[in-house]
């Protein structure tokens, strides 16, 4: 059935996402403060919005996809934001990658005014945006997630209901540690095995099938031998994610210690001017560490 949505955030993410809604027949009204985001999704069938207020004032059905928790305040509760235009009975969809407290709050400020909020990030990338098989983590009212899984199964392959308000951010997060994590150990292992003179493309061939494979290393090894690091998913970006991490985790008393290990070395990456490669260029800073090992020597 086809529906009327609005569309707010245009970005790398947003935009793919947005243009397999109006292929699957949905009308779109659409915004983002850079107007070319704007102007090539109208060229794909959409209608321009102003502001998030006018979004909502069109629109029963709104879905945010924003950088980080200020944002999605900002385009929810701020001034011409979508509290201000929104009517009672309207459901939110942030499907932005948000630290969970903060999604509570937007709810709670939603609930307010008789709006509807459900949590939405997702994980695949912009290859997978691009493709409409996301991996969707769903935090909200169960009665509301089964309303919009239609049109959440438009843009991913899987949607699951997590929980509460802030139970699809919190799975969020657990993904991007294990992400985080996982690249860093395949970068580690390949260093190890270069430096130990045997070819690292032999030893993903090698160990891919086995228990050390997964989705991370098949996507990201290729780019570390490539030394291809175009996002991708960016540094930065999983930067803001992990503090996102380190920030929920100290309020719920869980010990993250390898999360701010790696979280390290991606400071230290960006300091180094690598926040806008693939998060894949953690392999740089052992590739740093081993020319200083043979400088030292």
């Amino acid at each position: 059935m086809s529906m009327k949505i609005g569309f707010i955030g245009l970005g790398i993410m947003g935009k793919p996402m947005a243009k397999n809604l109006l292929k699957a027949g949905h009308e779109l009204v659409c915004y983002d403060i850079v107007k070319e985001n704007v102007d090539n999704v109208v060229a794909a069938g959409a209608k321009p919005a102003s502001s998030a207020k006018e979004v909502a004032e069109q629109c029963s059905i709104i879905i945010t996809m924003l950088p980080n928790s200020p944002h999605v305040k900002e385009v929810v509760m701020g001034e011409n934001g979508i509290l201000e235009g929104a009517k009672p009975g309207t459901i939110l969809i942030d499907m932005s990658s948000i630290a969970p407290l903060a999604s509570q709050e937007i709810c709670k400020a939603c609930a307010a005014k008789g709006i509807k909020m459900i949590d939405a990030p997702v994980s695949g990338g912009e290859p997978k945006a691009i493709d409409g098989t996301l991996s969707i983590m769903v935090g909200g009212d169960k009665a509301v997630f089964e309303q919009i899984y239609d049109i959440l199964m438009v843009m991913g392959s899987s949607a699951v209901h997590c929980g509460d308000i802030g139970a699809g951010n919190t799975t969020k997060l657990a993904n991007q540690v294990i992400v985080a994590l996982n690249i860093a150990a395949v970068s580690e292992a390949f260093m190890l095995a270069t430096k130990a003179g045997v070819d690292p493309q032999l030893v993903f061939d090698a160990i891919k099938g086995g228990l050390a494979g997964s989705t991370v290393m098949n996507a990201k090894a290729p780019m570390i031998m490539e030394g291809n690091f175009e996002p991708g998913f960016k540094i930065d970006l999983h930067i803001k994610d992990l503090n996102n991490v380190l920030e929920t985790g100290h309020s719920v008393g869980s010990p993250l210690p390898l999360t701010a290990a790696v979280m390290e070395m991606m400071q230290t990456l960006h300091a180094d001017g690598y926040g806008q490669k693939d998060h894949s260029a953690l392999a740089k800073y052992y590739e740093k560490l081993a020319n200083a090992e043979i400088r030292k020597g």
